[in-house]
Parts: structure tokens; sequence; C-alpha cells
């Protein structure tokens, strides 16, 4: 028995970063965790700092780090509409360790209070990359 599927589109202000059919789309929903299979029924969500996971027909896991966005679920399509993503094997992970370290830097000056919720973001950001990109790896 074939696989039940579904179409996925992910975008962010770049351009189209994926597009094809899936078995299961897992985001990092605002308001927690949530996946995606075939038929599911209509859904609009927000996004937050973390791991994207999907499964394609062939089976293989894709794994994407997001920094926040929405996803909208209607009839077997799913269009998630990203601040940011990227694959995890395309992760540069030098450059995101170069920004973890920056932003504790910049913590440990003690900064003023929006500077340091700036740089907490910027932090978020970094080390959801780092920890998605080892899971490519």
């Amino acid at each position: 028995m074939a696989a039940k599927t579904f179409h996925l589109e992910i975008v962010t202000p770049q351009g189209m970063l994926f597009d094809a059919d899936v078995q299961s789309f897992s985001a990092p929903g605002s308001m927690g965790a949530f996946q995606v299979l075939a038929n599911h029924a209509p859904l609009l969500a927000s996004l937050t700092v973390g791991e994207v996971k999907l499964s394609g027909v062939d089976g293989r896991n894709t794994r994407f780090s997001t920094s926040g966005g929405f996803v909208e679920v209607l009839g077997n399509k799913v269009v998630m509409v990203a601040e940011t993503a990227e694959r995890a094997d395309e992760i540069d992970v030098a450059r995101a360790q170069m920004a973890a370290d920056r932003e504790k830097e910049r913590l440990a000056g003690r900064p003023g209070e929006a500077e340091r919720e700036l740089a907490r973001a910027a932090l978020q950001r970094a080390l959801n990359r780092l920890k998605v990109a080892g899971r490519a790896r």
C-alpha cells in the first residue's frame, strides 16, 4: 500500500526553499510542537525558533532550522512561510558558532534591557542552528 502524502511548500523572503510531496511534517509551533499527516484538519499556526522535520515520499527525513513564521494546512496542502529556514546539511556550523559566541559576549557585557532581549533572541537562533546541524551529521 502506498504511503499517504500531501504537498508541502516552504517559502522564505529569499524564495521557495522546498516544494514537494511528503508523508509528514513537524514544526515548532508557538503554542507547542505539532505534526501534520495526510488529510489533516485545516490549521493556521504561528512558529517559533526550532526545528522543522519532514519525511519525504521515499521515507527519508529532512530537517530545517527556522526562526519563526506561519503554517497553513488546507486541503492536503501545507504552506510554511518562514522568517528564515535553512536545511540542516547546509548550515554553516562555523558561522553559527561565531554568532553564538558573539551574542554570549554581548550578554556578558551587561547590555541594557532592549539590547539584552535582542542578544538573547540572536543567541537562541544561533544555538538552534547548531543543534539542527548536529543532527544532520
